[in-house]
């Protein structure tokens, strides 16, 4: 059965603490966890309050910049990459989002020999930890900086160079829930689906990533849902909110509408 998840992005300005505390009052049952706040915080610490407390772990964000645009060199976002899956080994997460890099200056052949590359090469220890690496496609308007995959086909020639089963696909349905073809290709994807994150917008996205609260916006958010669970995805539903239009919400107002919207869709 689906589990529900939240993003500790959503919930930005909360530490690693509040988040878990928080989420476990409010009967979520499972946290994508950040980097960024865990290292404040203290993995192992961390690891051991997550343990206690009986959250799951449906993702860790995240690894990559195979491509260089970030300044770090190929070598040192593979060993960083290493470490987060590890890291995601010990926290029992079912994921490690990955995203390319930007394509920068380089082809997109190159680009993606890069990436594939680095994949094949991350995907035994993968294996090893039991983690799925989970790629994330976003919309092009927001990808800058972080990936060059914006599209399932370019994604799905990166699968092609790929023979791990732990390689797997991220779906947000903020990224690709306006595609107008979407609905149609889901049960293609199905196979190669790690991890649905839930994201609605008003609009597409034109820049800065602009959320709205679920089923609030035009993304066909509980027909995707619907879709989904009647091709036997049993995976998470994490959510991730993030945007202007969000930020003048407190964050229990999020997460309660949040919670109504998936007991709803039947995700809780």
């Amino acid at each position: 059965m689906a589990l529900l998840s939240v993003c500790e992005t959503t919930t930005f300005r909360w530490s690693f603490e509040e988040d878990v505390e928080n989420y476990q009052r409010l009967g979520i049952p499972a946290i994508g966890v950040w980097r960024h706040k865990l290292s404040d915080f203290g993995e192992e610490k961390g690891i051991e309050l997550l343990a206690e407390c009986g959250l799951r772990v449906s993702s860790l964000s995240w690894a990559g910049g195979f491509t260089g645009s970030d300044g770090r060199s190929y070598k040192a976002a593979l060993e960083d990459a290493l470490r987060a899956i590890r890291l995601a080994g010990k926290l029992k997460a079912e994921s490690l989002v990955v995203y390319s890099g930007s394509r920068g200056g380089h082809t997109y052949n190159h680009a993606r020999r890069l990436f594939r590359d680095a994949i094949n090469h991350l995907a035994p220890a993968a294996e090893e930890s039991r983690v799925n690496l989970v790629i994330e496609p976003m919309h092009p308007a927001c990808a800058e900086g972080f990936t060059f995959v914006t599209n399932w086909d370019e994604c799905s020639q990166i699968f092609s160079g790929v023979a791990s089963p732990r390689v797997k696909l991220l779906l947000d349905t903020y990224h690709l829930g306006f595609s107008h073809d979407l609905l149609e290709k889901l049960p293609g994807l199905m196979p190669q689906l790690g991890l649905v994150q839930l994201g609605d917008g008003r609009a597409a996205p034109a820049g800065e990533q602009n959320r709205c609260l679920l089923g609030t916006g035009t993304v066909p958010l509980r027909e995707i849902i619907g879709c989904l669970q009647a091709h036997g995805y049993d995976g998470f539903f994490e959510i991730e909110l993030i945007g202007e239009d969000l930020e003048s919400l407190e964050y229990e107002e999020i997460l309660h509408e949040s919670i109504q919207f998936a007991q709803q869709s039947q995700i809780l």
